[in-house]
């Protein structure tokens, strides 16, 4: 990929920059690469979708199901973007409506067990997709990145929370 590739958002910081700026549009570009791969992958092997992988995730979760309004918030999508992903799983199988005692107008899904079946196969895949994303560091590169973006994100709960108060 050159410098010019519109997924290479660091190619728009320059030198005279704030280094934090040149380190955010580092992340961006790191994390919008290893999702590309991811949905590349997902495409090729399981015929399938990034935002349909990130639905049957939050359901492996939560075996009972979840209602669509709780799925909508869980991945911060529209209900109307959450009922048309369950549409289509519903037609394939992997997931199933159910009703929901008192409320005749909201649904619970839940994997079905092909779904579950079919989850756990392309969980495994992407695990190994992002291991393989940060196979060019050690061990020892893993934890000091990973304390780093712990502290970072601390940073971030911290001020958000001042902001909401």
């Amino acid at each position: 990929m050159n410098a010019s590739s519109p997924l290479d958002l660091e190619a728009r910081a320059h030198s005279e920059h704030a280094h934090e700026l040149r380190l955010w549009l580092r992340l961006l570009t790191c994390s919008q690469l290893i999702e590309k791969r991811v949905r590349a992958g997902l495409r090729e092997q399981f015929d399938t979708t990034l935002p349909r992988f990130d639905l049957m995730a939050q359901l492996e979760r939560h075996p009972d199901g979840l209602k669509m309004k709780e799925l909508s918030h869980r991945l911060m999508v529209t209900g109307g973007n959450v009922t048309g992903i369950t549409d289509q799983l519903v037609n394939e199988g992997l997931v199933e409506r159910m009703g929901v005692d008192g409320d005749r107008r909201a649904f619970r899904v839940r994997l079905t067990p092909h779904g579950r079946t079919s989850f756990t196969e392309m969980a495994q895949q992407h695990e190994s997709w992002i291991v393989e994303a940060f196979e060019g560091l050690s061990p020892r590169d893993l934890d000091s990145l990973h304390k780093l973006l712990g502290k970072v994100k601390q940073h971030q709960l911290e001020l958000n929370q001042r902001i909401e108060e």
